[in-house]
This record gives C-alpha cells, sequence and structure tokens, in this order.
C-alpha cells in the first residue's frame, strides 16, 4: 500500500536544523504514527512522503512555510506583569496557554520578564527555521473507521480516550 489519504503511516525520524543539530527524534522500536491527510503533521513533510511504500527511506527538506510558517514579528508581545501574578516561577523559556475569547488554545514563551512587563512570543518554537528530515517508513495501512472518525491514529500500546 502506497501513502495516500486515508492512510496510517509508521515512521522512524531524525529531525535537525541547518547547522545538523538534532532538534527531534524517534526512539527506536516506538516509531510517530499519522494519519495521512488529517492534517497531523506538518503539510511539507506530508507532502514528500505521499505516494512512498513501506520500507522507503528518504530525506526532505521543508521550507519555513511548509513547517511552522515564518517567524512574526507581531506575535511578540509586551504584557503587564499582574496578567501573570498566579505563576509561582516566572522566568525566561517558561512555555505556557492561555484560552483565547473563540474557546481555543493559544501557546506562547516567556522570552523576557521585568519589574513591570512581561515579553511574550506566540511563534512556534521552530517558526521561521528549515526542517531536515531523515525519514523511514516502517508500515503503511488502512485506517480504521474509528481512527477516520477522530481524525487522529490508535497506535499500538497508546491510549488515546
Amino acid at each position: 500500500m502506497t501513502i495516500q489519504e486515508k492512510a496510517v503511516v509508521a515512521l522512524q525520524y531524525e529531525l535537525k536544523d541547518d547547522q545538523g543539530e538534532i532538534l527531534d527524534k524517534s526512539e527506536k522500536g516506538d516509531p510517530l504514527y499519522y494519519l495521512h491527510g488529517a492534517e497531523n503533521i506538518i503539510p511539507g513533510l506530508e507532502k514528500a512522503l505521499e505516494g512512498k511504500e513501506k520500507g522507503t527511506k528518504l530525506e526532505v527538506k521543508v521550507a519555513p512555510e511548509d513547517a511552522y510558517g515564518e517567524f512574526d514579528e507581531e506575535l511578540i508581545q509586551t504584557l503587564p506583569k499582574e496578567m501573570f501574578e498566579q505563576i509561582e516561577k516566572l522566568e525566561p523559556g517558561l512555555e505556557l496557554q492561555a484560552q483565547e475569547e473563540d474557546g481555543s488554545m493559544r501557546f506562547f514563551m516567556i522570552k523576557e520578564v521585568g519589574e513591570k512587563e512581561v515579553v511574550i512570543d506566540s511563534n512556534h518554537p521552530l517558526a521561521g527555521m528549515a526542517l531536515n528530515f531523515e525519514v523511514a517508513i516502517e508500515d503503511v495501512r488502512e485506517a480504521t473507521s474509528e481512527e477516520l472518525e477522530h481524525g487522529h491514529v490508535h497506535s499500538p500500546g497508546h491510549d488515546h480516550h
């Protein structure tokens, strides 16, 4: 079976930046499972995997616009420190989330903590970066009706509900 919409894919991967630093990787024996066509992985990698089959190994470079987007300076904000009073240890690098008015979640990172203000960054940590993947496709199968209904894979050994 080839990778196509509604296929479940199991893959091993290693992700590096342009300097060759490893940013993330799957663990041997614990591949990444995803539902192809359900936006479970970044668009550029999903597009590169389309039509491939079990046993294929490939290297893929994904441009920022096909990964986590370009870095957006407008997503850096300075807010009053009192907005963060409930946080015990407010420090740079702390990752937080807040609920928006529409009910969606917004993720951000604390960049700076001043006496009266806090600078936050809502860009994804990998925004603006080209991502270099080494991928080995371990398995490709048809998704179950439950996986299609839920929009994600129910992989072996992982409880999803």
